[in-house]
C-alpha cells in the first residue's frame, strides 16, 4: 500500500504537469496528499521541516545561477550578439545545412552560458526561416533546437555553466570540469548519432514530397541576418563566461582555506562556509558576472535602451524556472522520506553496478518529475552518500559519478510532461503530436550516450 501512495503521487504530478497545471502550485498539493494518506498528523511538520526547508535550500544555493544566467542570456538578446552570432554561424555552415547551423547556434549560446530557455526564443525565428528557405519540415524543428540545446552542451561537456552540471558539485566535491575526457566522448556520440538521425528524417521527407508546410502558427517574421564584422564581438562575452569559469575553478581553492570562518560583529555565531561545497557555484556566478560586463562594456547603448523591461523579463524568467525546480525537489524530499520509497529505493540500489545504478536512478527520477536538474536533485539527496561508498569501494573517481549524473539526468527528463518541452513546443506553434516523435528519437540517443560514457569508463579507464 504504501508503495502505492509514492506510485500515485508521481503519475498525478506527472499528470498535472503534462495538463499544463503549475508544478509550483502542485507540487506541494501532491506531496501533501501523499503524506495524508500516510500519516496523516504528519502533514504540517512534513510541509515546514521538509518540504519548504529543501525549497528554501535549493533556492539558497541555486537561484543566484539560475538568475544570472537569465539576465546574461537576455542581455545577449537586447545587444544583437545572438541575432550576429546566428547569422555568423549560418553563413559559415552554408544555409542548406539548416539542420547542422541551428544545432551549432544553440550549442554556442548553452556552452556559453546562456539559459535553455532564453536560447529557444532567441533561435527559432532563425530556424523557422531556414527551415522554411530549405523546404524542410517545421516539424523537425523543435528535435534540432532540443538536439542543440537540450543535451551535449548542458550536461556532457565539461565546464558548463548550466545547473545540470552545477548540481552535481555540491554532493560530490567535484567541479564543472569533472571527467573531461568521458564528457567530450560522450558529446561527440550525441552530436553525431543526433544529427545523422535528424538528416534521415529530413531525407525521409524528401522522399515522400513533404516540404515545410502550410498553414503553421506562430511563424515569425523573417530575422535581419546581422553583419558578420560583429561576429567577434558577440561571441566574446561567451569565450570569456568559459575563461572564467575555468579560471576561477581552479583560483577559488588558492585564494581561500578548505574551510572558511567569517565572524562579523553583528553575528551571533562565526559563519563557517566548507569552500568544496561552494566552489563551482562561485565560479559559475563569478563567470556569468563577467560575461554580464563584457556585453555592457561592447553594447551598452543598445541593452541600456531596453534594459529595465529586459532585465524585468528575465527576473521573471528565472524565477519561474528557480521556483520550479525548486518545488520539485521539495516534492522528491518528502517522496524520498515515505516508507514506500524505501522499496523504490532498494530496488534501484539492488543494480550491483555504482555507475550503471546511479544512471538508471538519476535518469528514471528526471523521467517521473519531468525535469533534469529536480530528479537529479532528488536522487543525489537521497542516495549520494550509497554512490559514493559503492564507486570507493570500486575505485572509481568522484568525477566520473559527477558526469554520469549530470548527463543521466538529461536523458529521460524530456518526456511529455517535460517544461522546456512545452515551452519549445508552444514557442515554435507545434503539438506533441507533430513533433515530439523526434523530441523523443533525441532524448533516447542522450540517454544511450550514458552507457556509452560508462562502457568507455570501464574499457579505457579514461576520466
Amino acid at each position: 500500500m504504501s508503495f502505492l501512495v509514492v506510485l500515485a503521487a508521481l503519475l498525478l504530478l506527472m499528470f498535472v504537469a503534462y495538463r499544463g497545471y503549475s508544478v509550483i502550485l502542485f507540487a506541494p498539493l501532491v506531496a501533501m496528499l501523499a503524506v495524508l494518506a500516510t500519516d496523516p498528523g504528519a502533514v504540517p511538520a512534513v510541509f515546514t521541516g521538509i518540504f519548504m526547508e529543501r525549497v528554501a535550500g535549493f533556492l539558497k544555493l541555486y537561484f543566484p545561477v539560475f538568475l544570472l544566467g537569465a539576465v546574461f542570456g537576455k542581455l545577449i538578446e537586447l545587444s544583437g550578439f545572438s541575432q550576429s552570432i546566428a547569422s555568423t554561424v549560418i553563413r559559415l555552415v552554408g544555409q542548406e545545412r539548416a539542420i547542422l547551423a541551428i544545432v551549432l547556434v544553440c550549442a554556442l549560446l548553452t556552452y556559453g552560458g546562456v539559459s535553455l530557455f532564453v536560447v529557444v526564443f532567441a533561435v527559432y525565428p532563425f530556424a523557422a526561416e531556414l527551415f522554411r528557405r530549405g523546404n524542410i519540415p517545421k516539424r523537425l524543428v523543435p528535435g534540432t533546437i532540443a538536439l542543440g540545446a537540450f543535451t551535449f552542451t548542458m550536461d556532457a561537456l565539461p565546464g558548463s555553466p548550466q545547473i545540470q552540471n552545477i548540481i552535481p558539485t555540491t554532493f560530490f566535491g567535484t567541479d564543472t570540469w569533472a571527467a573531461p575526457t568521458l564528457g567530450v566522448i560522450g558529446a561527440i556520440f550525441i552530436l553525431a548519432t543526433g544529427l545523422t538521425y535528424l538528416e534521415w528524417r529530413r531525407r525521409q521527407a524528401v522522399t515522400t514530397g513533404e516540404g515545410y508546410g502550410s498553414g503553421h502558427v506562430l511563424e515569425p517574421e523573417s530575422p535581419a541576418l546581422a553583419r558578420e564584422s560583429g561576429a567577434i564581438v558577440a561571441v566574446l562575452p561567451l569565450v570569456v563566461v568559459g575563461i572564467a569559469n575555468l579560471a576561477l575553478t581552479r583560483l577559488i581553492p588558492r585564494w581561500n582555506d578548505a574551510t572558511i570562518t567569517t565572524d562579523l560583529q553583528g553575528l551571533a555565531q562565526p559563519l563557517v562556509t566548507q569552500l568544496s561545497s561552494v566552489t563551482a557555484i562561485w565560479a559559475v556566478q563569478g563567470a556569468l558576472l563577467a560575461g554580464i560586463a563584457t556585453v555592457l562594456l561592447f553594447a551598452f547603448r543598445p541593452v541600456i535602451r531596453r534594459f529595465i523591461e529586459g532585465t524585468k523579463a528575465a527576473v521573471g524568467g528565472a524565477m519561474l524556472a528557480a521556483l520550479n525546480t525548486a518545488s520539485e525537489y521539495g516534492f522528491g524530499a518528502v517522496i524520498a522520506a515515505l516508507p514506500g520509497f524505501l522499496f523504490v529505493k532498494e530496488a534501484l540500489m539492488a543494480i550491483p553496478n555504482p555507475l550503471v545504478n546511479e544512471a538508471i536512478t538519476v535518469t528514471t527520477l528526471a523521467g517521473i518529475t519531468g525535469s533534469a536538474s529536480g530528479g537529479m536533485s532528488i536522487a543525489l539527496a537521497a542516495m549520494s552518500e550509497q554512490f559514493i561508498a559503492a564507486a570507493n569501494s570500486a575505485g572509481i573517481p568522484l568525477e566520473v559519478l559527477h558526469r554520469v549524473a549530470s548527463m543521466a539526468s538529461g536523458g529521460m527528463d524530456t518526456l511529455p510532461h517535460n517544461g522546456a518541452v512545452i515551452t519549445l513546443l508552444a514557442v515554435t506553434g507545434l503539438t506533441h503530436r507533430q513533433s515530439y516523435r523526434d523530441i523523443f528519437a533525441i532524448t533516447c540517443i542522450k540517454t544511450l550516450a550514458v552507457f556509452v560514457v560508462i562502457a568507455t569508463y570501464y574499457a579505457t579507464g579514461l576520466v
